[in-house]
């Protein structure tokens, strides 16, 4: 069953062409990485289905409805959340409270949100089982300033995962981290509940090729190639414009 559809979606900035015919369908619950290099337009691609641009021409739907004309917060509502390359986190407050103040927000309690903590006990517990599930429990009462990049990051998921999206949008979640941290992030994100459409930006093809049920090529704005891991690694034509390399496989590390 197809969850999140786009149809010859275009975006230009001035004379430069981003996204260019992007017709693609992401089926429910099955996980897909978008690679190309730099410039390829794949950030570009996660701000027009997240809402924070608004494409020139096509169409976006979820579950059959077109939601091309909504912004970011509508589209949050009705089951799209993202993670950024750079955080978007209350530093100050607790890590409980910044997953507290997301799940408020998914069911619609925000505006009395501050009223004392223990007077939403259903609102703690959501939160908790949350921290829970990205690793997080063990310090759910530190100040987001207190953590570790590689777990700040970890807490851009749970904030995601708080809205209870039908789709997630992880955008380069292993960007900066040390290897310790990259390999906590591989396990968090291959181990998200299957019953959501994942699309991955990511540039360590490791990880890409263990994660992904399908992966999708850009190449200036446009679907070079699309398949399985297997068939992106056969695939000359991405060997070629992608990795640069005709002889390298991709996926393999240069000597």
């Amino acid at each position: 069953m197809t969850t999140l559809e786009t149809r010859k979606l275009c975006k230009s900035f001035g004379s430069l062409a981003v996204t260019q015919d992007v017709t693609l369908t992401f089926a429910s619950g099955k996980r897909y990485a978008i690679i190309g290099p730099n410039g390829a337009g794949k950030t570009t691609f996660f701000n027009l289905l997240a809402g924070n641009l608004r494409a020139d021409s096509g169409h976006i739907l979820l579950d059959g409805r077109d939601i091309s004309s909504l912004d970011v917060t509508s589209r949050a509502h009705i089951g799209i959340a993202r993670s950024f390359q750079r955080n978007n986190l209350f530093p100050e407050l607790s890590v409980l409270d910044n997953i507290a103040m997301a799940c408020a927000l998914q069911q619609g309690i925000a505006p009395s949100f501050w009223k004392p903590m223990k007077s939403y006990t259903g609102l703690r517990n959501d939160a908790l089982a949350v921290a829970r599930q990205v690793g997080l429990e063990d310090d759910a009462q530190i100040a987001v300033r207190q953590l570790s990049y590689g777990s700040q990051r970890q807490l851009e998921v749970a904030l995601a995962l708080a809205c209870k999206p039908k789709v997630l949008l992880l955008d380069e979640p292993t960007s900066g981290m040390s290897p310790q941290e990259t390999a906590r992030m591989d396990h968090l994100i291959k181990n998200l509940p299957r019953d959501i459409t994942t699309i991955v930006i990511e540039h360590d093809m490791d990880i890409v090729l263990e994660f992904a049920d399908e992966i999708v090529v850009l190449d200036y704005g446009r679907v070079l190639e699309q398949g399985t891991p297997a068939q992106i690694k056969a695939s000359s034509i991405v060997r070629q414009r992608y990795l640069g390399e005709e002889g390298q496989a991709v996926g393999s590390r240069a000597p």
